[in-house]
């Protein structure tokens, strides 16, 4: 009998370590499937006129690292300012990256000059969090039928690249405390550091493309979950806040609801605050709203990008705990695309009254409404 039980328990014992090798190939093949994504995935075809860099060009210590970006810049044929617009500073805000791609793919800047970096942290696009079940990739119809896809990343830096986390991140610069996992959140290391880790050295050559080029004005997109309060929002530095407030009356007469929010002075690492106090830079970043990253959604997939329909934060709503209008909101991702691009068309056209002699003039870009009802896909290249 003893023996009986002893070749079965062998047996069970042996059957869940073949299921745990099973799952841990699956797993790393999918794992390395985000890491080495195809030569489809994620690819972009600049407008005529942009000129390809990297960050490395104006830090050389990103040079052959995983956190050297892609940089495109297009100048116009009359001087003016420049504009340097940020998508993918979290990976897991997806319409902000298209709509950096869908300006790179369309834009065409007859003065000034203008600046895209679309996946500002490629390193937060090679993995999602392991417990988040986000899908790895959505994808859009160009009208050719031709299909464009894209990654879902993460938040913050892959673990492969920044590895391990403190328990607690100090910030260089201030002091202030956050807790470990910020040390790889992008939007928490700046201005950054010329020798720290990966995410602060990425930091760093950011904040040294906005000195060097004499940036006017920086624009960095992100999204929000439905229950984040600021969410739909313009975030100003304080010396942005002119500009910023034109922008949001325009808006508003143009029907698209929008809060302008303060940077907050003693939240340090953000952007909008480091950059603007840091260098003559008007800093600002925007916030649309994406129920795929909160916490309240109900199944993930790339419906729920796309869609951001979901019956979790319709009960969410009911109980009053959502910070947007659910019932009368337009969720699509087309809506939140031309949400971050119209309102990056309306700062570049406006910055001439707060900087005489920089405005940016930027044609092509596809109008609020006229994206909002052709679709993403419409203003994508074959």
């Amino acid at each position: 009998m003893f023996e009986k039980r002893y070749l079965g328990s062998r047996f069970t014992a042996s059957l869940m370590l073949v299921a745990a090798i099973a799952i841990t190939a699956v797993s790393g093949l999918s794992y390395m499937k985000m890491r080495e994504p195809g030569p489809d995935i994620d690819r972009v075809v600049p407008h005529a006129g942009f000129e390809h860099k990297r960050l490395s060009d104006w830090f050389e210590g990103l040079a052959g690292t995983p956190a050297d970006t892609d940089i495109y810049v297009q100048e116009g044929a009359e001087p003016g300012g420049t504009v340097l617009i940020l998508g993918g500073t979290h990976a897991n805000e997806p319409a902000g990256v298209i709509a950096a791609v869908v300006m790179l793919e369309q834009a065409d800047v007859k003065r000034g000059r203008l600046m895209i970096a679309p996946y500002a942290n490629p390193m937060a696009r090679t993995h999602t969090f392991p417990q988040d079940a986000h899908p790895q990739t959505f994808s859009f119809r160009t009208p050719n039928g031709v299909t464009r896809a894209f990654r879902y990343g993460a938040r913050i830096t892959n673990p492969v690249n920044e590895w391990p986390n403190p328990d607690i991140y100090i910030h260089p610069e201030s002091g202030q405390t956050m807790a470990g996992i910020e040390r790889s959140n992008l939007n928490r290391a700046h201005p950054g550091v010329a020798d720290g880790g990966a995410t602060e050295r990425l930091a760093y050559g950011f904040m040294e493309l906005i000195k060097q080029e004499k940036v006017d004005l920086a624009i960095d997109l992100h999204e929000a979950s439905p229950e984040y309060p600021v969410v739909d929002a313009l975030v100003a530095h304080e010396r942005a806040m002119e500009l910023a407030a034109m922008v949001t009356m325009e808006l508003e007469f143009e029907g698209v609801p929008i809060r302008l929010e303060p940077s907050p002075k003693n939240l340090r690492g953000l952007n909008h605050r480091e950059w603007g106090d840091n260098a003559d830079v008007l800093a600002v970043l925007l916030e649309t709203c994406n129920a795929s990253a909160g916490r309240f959604r109900g199944r993930t997939d790339e419906a729920l990008i796309l869609t951001g329909e979901d019956k979790a934060y319709e009960k969410a709503a009911g109980l009053g705990r959502l910070y947007v209008p659910w019932e009368s909101f337009d969720k699509r991702f087309e809506e939140r695309v031309a949400r971050h691009v119209t309102t990056v068309r309306l700062l570049a056209d406006n910055l001439e009254f707060v900087r005489e002699g920089k405005g940016v003039t930027v044609e092509g870009l596809p109008a609020y409404q006229e994206l909002s009802d052709l679709g993403v896909g419409a203003f994508l290249s074959d």
